[in-house]
């Protein structure tokens, strides 16, 4: 089955919201053996959204529509498909019933026009809102199927999972699994990457490989088919083992984890701790480190030490230091690492100097970085590297660069044991 996913809403081609709907339905269809050939976002206006669903069903049999589905007059998703395919609208007694709960429990007022959600389509197969108000449903007309979903991502996504999946499970013919699996990659570029394993990129059919790059981040995605999983995931396995022995060196994670996450979680695998000291970054690295549940059992805190007297009173870096090289240097970078790892009694202390811009500083260029990782019982190591981009890129890419040499590290000791 080749599917199409459509996303009503004029705030989405305004931009005010980004359209993670798509995203996240296309990888829940692969996973059920379902093609997804293009995406479609519309307005709030009904002639541009029958428009839209005449050139899908040109390509698609099953159509998924998000949004549209709410109480005002511009959620007209429902009443157009109704239009379109000759079917009526009709009060669903069971979602009437829930809305009218829900604004019981919140001690709220029920307009007129709440019960407007609780239309469906006739003869449709109603999937429920655990998590708002406006059902979902899947209704069949001619040689296709419509599907249709609430807009907000908090309601559509388990909805999605809870009902939808097995609504489209059972009217998808095709036995064929599709499996993906997305390795993630930092410290090469694009262009390097993809040099190492052209032939690869060349030679495939099944399991394909997707390059993306984003971020400062490189990743691939495989995806295989097979009948049986087990299959299409040893093919993977057999895909992914090829590209390690080209470029395994900067593989950090799979699928959906993050630098700073992957950080996080050996951390506590190794139960050892790590503050930091940032100049350049301004607490970007533990603003990000701290977003992560349960970090407080590694993060121990950190200094912000943007200038040079914090940097000598708090952090105790040489005056001498700051006098001959200057705050941009691998000596300071090196000292604010070791000091701040010893100042709190942490297993790992990691600083960050350099020029975020837009001038350059102490005579050096903008987007040269010094990043100095100190680790008890080992040598403390400073990376420099001149990064290109705007002053926000180079401190995120700096914070990742960080994260970055710190699992780096962790992997070439462990590679030498």
């Amino acid at each position: 089955m080749n599917a199409e996913i459509i996303a009503v809403g004029s705030e989405l081609l305004l931009g005010q919201i980004v359209n993670t709907n798509a995203r996240f339905l296309s990888q829940q269809l692969a996973g059920l053996g379902i093609n997804v050939y293009f995406h479609t976002v519309v307005g709030d206006n009904p002639d541009r959204l029958i428009s839209a669903i005449e050139i899908a069903e040109k390509r698609a049999k099953m159509i998924i529509f998000t949004g549209g589905l709410g109480p005002t007059k511009d959620d007209l998703t429902k009443e157009t498909i109704a239009r379109h395919i000759g079917k009526e609208l009709v009060m669903d007694q069971t979602a009437l019933e829930s809305i009218e709960l829900y604004f019981k429990r919140t001690n709220r007022v029920m307009t007129e026009n709440n019960r407007k959600q609780a239309l469906v389509l006739k003869g449709s197969h109603i999937l429920p809102n655990d998590h708002g108000m406006a059902p979902g449903m899947v209704v069949e007309s001619g040689s296709h199927n419509y599907m249709l979903l609430p807009g907000p991502p908090k309601e559509m996504e388990p909805m999605f999972l809870q009902y939808g999946c097995q609504a489209l499970a059972s009217k998808n013919n095709s036995n064929e699994k599709i499996v993906s699996r997305v390795l993630r990659f930092f410290g090469i570029g694009e262009a390097a990457l993809e040099t190492e394993i052209i032939d690869l990129i060349d030679a495939q059919s099944n399991p394909t490989i997707a390059p993306l790059a984003g971020d400062g981040e490189v990743t691939l995605r495989l995806t295989a088919k097979h009948v049986d999983e087990h299959i299409a995931l040893s093919m993977l396995d057999e895909m992914e083992m090829k590209i390690n022995q080209r470029v395994g060196q900067f593989l950090y994670g799979y699928d959906n984890s993050s630098l700073l996450g992957e950080l996080a979680k050996t951390l506590k695998e190794r139960k050892l701790t790590i503050t930091a000291a940032e100049s350049l970054t301004g607490g970007l690295f533990q603003q990000e480190l701290t977003s992560i549940a349960g970090v407080s059992s590694v993060f121990k805190g950190g200094v912000v030490c943007y200038s040079n007297e914090v940097k000598q009173q708090v952090l105790q870096v040489k005056p001498e230091t700051l006098e001959k090289h200057g705050a941009v240097s691998e000596q300071c970078a090196k000292e604010l690492a070791e000091n701040a790892a010893r100042l709190v009694n942490s297993d790992i202390g990691i600083s960050f100097t350099g020029v975020a811009g837009p001038d350059e500083l102490e005579g050096k260029p903008v987007g040269t970085v010094y990043i100095g990782i100190a680790i008890k019982g080992r040598a403390t190591v400073v990376e420099k590297m001149i990064l290109a981009g705007t002053r926000e890129a180079n401190r995120n890419r700096a914070v990742k660069f960080g994260c970055y040499l710190i699992l780096r590290n962790f992997k070439e000791s462990q590679n030498t044991k």
